[in-house]
Order: structure tokens, then C-alpha cells, then sequence
């Protein structure tokens, strides 16, 4: 299952609908603007996988935090917390509130949804997305993450390998270039 599924059906969909009420859209809106974001969110964390330390500083983050809960509990994103943690995570995968906003301003692009709604939206898919690696790396070892067994790597790659080449490197730096660059 991939990282955008993982999110859409947990709980039978409670925490689409839980973020939708959040900021105010419907299932099938809040759905969209995941579909969205979530590409842009999977890139961040593939590049920081990458990185030096960033599976290594990923375990350290998946296990000292309590992500699944986003999940189990979709009730807990409506919480000051949940907010707080996604902003944490977001500076860690983009760095710069400015790519943060130019992520939200792409999605809305994308489906016609405020770039504002979209905007208070990033934070809690990140905190969805952590919570999906969470409950995910609870099911498998550290040497799963990476491998071709499953993982988060295998959760990640369909959304990443947009040409279907059976490689990511190149939608990754397309991605992350599309967000770095001025406009």
C-alpha cells in the first residue's frame, strides 16, 4: 500500500474527514488536496532519506514520537500538537517556510483549492504521512525502510516514479528542483 492510501483509508477514512472539517472541506476536497500535497511531502522525506543520518535521524524520529496516533486517533489532529509536530516535520524535509508555500500554492494549482486552506493543511499531511511511516516501520525492521520488501521506501516509490521508469532519481530531482527554484 502506498503512503497516500495508507492515509486516505485509515480508520475507514475518519482522518481525511477529521482534516476536511479542520479547514473546511469535504471528503472528496480533502482528498484531492492530499493527492496533492502528499507527492510533494513523499519527495522531501526521499530526499532526506537520502541524505547523510537521514534513516538514522527518521528511526530516531519514528520512535521517539507518538505519529500513529494521527491515525489511530484521527480526533488527535485537531489538537495544538498535531500542528506544532507538522511544522517540525516540514522544516525538516523542505528546510524554508518559503518552499512550505510554494508546496500549498502548487496544490492549489493543481485542484482549485485556496492556497490558504492549503497552507494550514501541510502541516497536518505531514504529521498523516509521519504517522503512516510509524505505523509502517512498527511492522518492519529498520533494514526494511530501504529494502524491496516493503517499507517506507516501497510506500513512497509510486508516487515518486511519476514516468514509471522503475526509478525515482529522476521525478525526485524534477520535484525538488520544480520547488526550489525561484518563480
Amino acid at each position: 500500500m502506498n503512503i497516500l492510501d495508507a492515509i486516505i483509508n485509515a480508520q475507514d477514512g475518519a482522518a481525511v474527514r477529521q482534516l476536511g472539517s479542520q479547514v473546511g472541506l469535504a471528503p472528496d476536497q480533502t482528498t484531492a488536496a492530499l493527492s496533492a500535497l502528499v507527492p510533494a511531502l513523499a519527495a522531501g522525506f526521499q530526499r532526506n532519506l537520502q541524505s547523510q543520518g537521514g534513516l538514522a535521524d527518521l528511526m530516531s524520529a519514528l520512535s521517539s514520537g507518538n505519529h500513529g496516533q494521527y491515525l489511530d486517533q484521527p480526533a488527535s489532529l485537531g489538537d495544538h500538537s498535531a500542528v506544532a509536530d507538522g511544522n517540525g516535520i516540514l522544516g525538516h524535509l523542505f528546510g524554508s517556510k518559503d518552499v512550505s508555500r510554494e508546496v500549498a500554492s502548487r496544490a492549489a494549482a493543481q485542484t482549485g483549492l485556496s492556497a490558504d486552506v492549503l497552507k494550514r493543511m501541510l502541516p497536518l499531511a505531514a504529521t498523516l504521512m509521519m504517522g503512516a511511516f510509524s505505523k509502517q516501520s512498527g511492522r518492519a525492521s529498520s533494514a526494511a525502510l530501504g529494502g524491496s520488501g516493503g517499507g517506507i521506501a516501497a510506500m513512497l516509490t509510486p508516487l515518486l516514479d511519476q514516468n514509471r521508469d522503475g526509478s525515482i532519481v529522476d521525478d525526485v530531482t524534477s520535484m525538488i528542483g520544480k520547488f526550489m527554484k525561484p518563480s
